[in-house]
Order: structure tokens, then sequence, then C-alpha cells
């Protein structure tokens, strides 16, 4: 019957990174489906220390992608507006844009906002547009990058769930 779960749970940690591709929290969805094994198995095979290493992959790849958008404004030389209107416009993005667009809106609709919240923040502070462009292109770019490595976290779990969870007697 374990084996099950653990198909179970395995099937869980792809949806998670399909979820994350989408914008929205797949990787506690992983997290939380690693719990769920832990807590189906008597903690036999998914340990606390598994799961706060998931945790933690969680957390930092979470908190890369939400500063990204801000990092990359004020790497390309952007104000603090402009950091503050990526990340700003990234939220509002997504969530304006997943009502319309349900399934892709929300990564589409962070990268727009991510864009033209540096932009406008930017605009703000100079009155050069080519500038200002060149800063909502920055934050927009760091924020796919931000996308990119939350996957590779996602992957990363994938595989030490995988590990940690096959149901092998252990001595």
């Amino acid at each position: 019957m374990h084996w099950v779960a653990y198909a179970i749970l395995l099937l869980l940690c792809l949806g998670g990174i399909f979820i994350t591709l989408l914008g929205l929290p797949g990787l506690w969805v992983m997290v939380a489906a690693a719990l769920v094994y832990g807590w189906y198995t008597s903690f036999h095979y998914v340990g606390l220390w598994t799961l706060v290493i998931l945790a933690v992959i969680a957390a930092a790849a979470e908190l890369i992608e939400f500063v990204a958008g801000s990092r990359g404004a004020k790497k390309a030389g952007g104000s603090t507006r402009a950091a503050w209107g990526a990340l700003i416009g990234g939220l509002l993005g997504a969530i304006l844009l997943t009502i319309p667009v349900p399934i892709i809106g929300t990564t589409i609709g962070l990268c727009i906002g991510v864009f033209v919240g540096a932009l406008i923040g930017e605009l703000t502070v100079r009155d050069d547009a080519g500038h200002s462009i060149r800063v909502g292109i920055a934050a927009t770019k760091a924020r796919i990058y931000a996308i990119i490595i939350k996957l590779l976290f996602s992957i990363a779990m994938l595989g030490i769930a995988a590990i940690k969870a096959i149901p092998f007697t252990r001595t």
C-alpha cells in the first residue's frame, strides 16, 4: 500500500511543478504532499529533516521570485520607485490577468505587470523614456530568470522527495 501512496506523492509533486509554472504556489503543494505522505507512513520514509529541507528550499525559491523584479530594476540603474513599481505591478498583473486568462494568465500578467510597474515607477523619477524601458525590460528579465530558478528548485524538491520517500524497508 505504501507504493500506491508513493505513486500519489510523485504525481502530486509533478502537479506541483506544473502549478509552479503557472505562477501559483506549487512548491507548497509539494511540501504538503510530502508531509501527508510522511504522516501516512508514520514518518518512516520521510522524516522531519526531509520536510524541513523541502520547506527551506520552497521558502528560498519564493523569496528569490518575490524580490527578482525589484533587483532587476535596481541593477539596470532604476530607482527605488521602479523597484517598488516592479513588485506591485507584478502582483497586480498576476491577479488581473488570472481572471480573463485562467491558466497562463498569472505568469503572463506577472511579467507584464513587472515591466509596466518598473516603467511607470522609473518615469515618475526620470523623464527619459528609453532608460525607463530598459529598466522595465531588466526587471522583466530578472523575473523570468526567477521563474526558471523556481522551476529548477521544484525539480530538486521532486528529486529529494522521490529519493527519500521510496518505500523500501530501511534497517
